[in-house]
């Protein structure tokens, strides 16, 4: 069982700066994929940023080149920094951990981009 929360998030202002971070209890040493979603309103959760157990990293076209994903695996942390910030970027913003078997999500992070 692996539990995760996520922080960091909070208002910014359009061209702002928010890191996210997200802890897991336990470290993980077999994965499939680990990453960041969102959901925004009335819409479906949606793969931001993520990262393969053979290290290819992912970066969803909205958010490339603003987006960065990494993590401190001696920590058990993952971290997403998201830099010039747009009023679309607001949603809830989940890390998740898809381990095959099981796929494991935190409670999310609201993040909210004023224009």
């Amino acid at each position: 069982q692996v539990q995760l929360v996520e922080s960091g998030g909070g208002l910014v202002q359009a061209g702002g700066s928010l890191r996210l971070l997200c802890s897991g209890s336990v470290r993980v040493f077999t994965f499939v994929n680990m990453g960041w979603y969102r959901q925004s309103p009335g819409k479906q959760r949606e793969l931001v940023a993520q990262v393969s157990k053979n290290g290819d990293v992912f970066y969803d076209e909205a958010v490339q080149g603003r987006f960065t994903l990494s993590g401190d695996v001696t920590k058990n942390m993952m971290y997403l920094q998201m830099n010039s910030l747009k009023p679309e970027d607001t949603a809830v913003y989940y890390c998740n951990i898809d381990m095959g078997l099981h796929s494991y999500w935190g409670q999310g992070t609201q993040v909210t981009v004023s224009s």
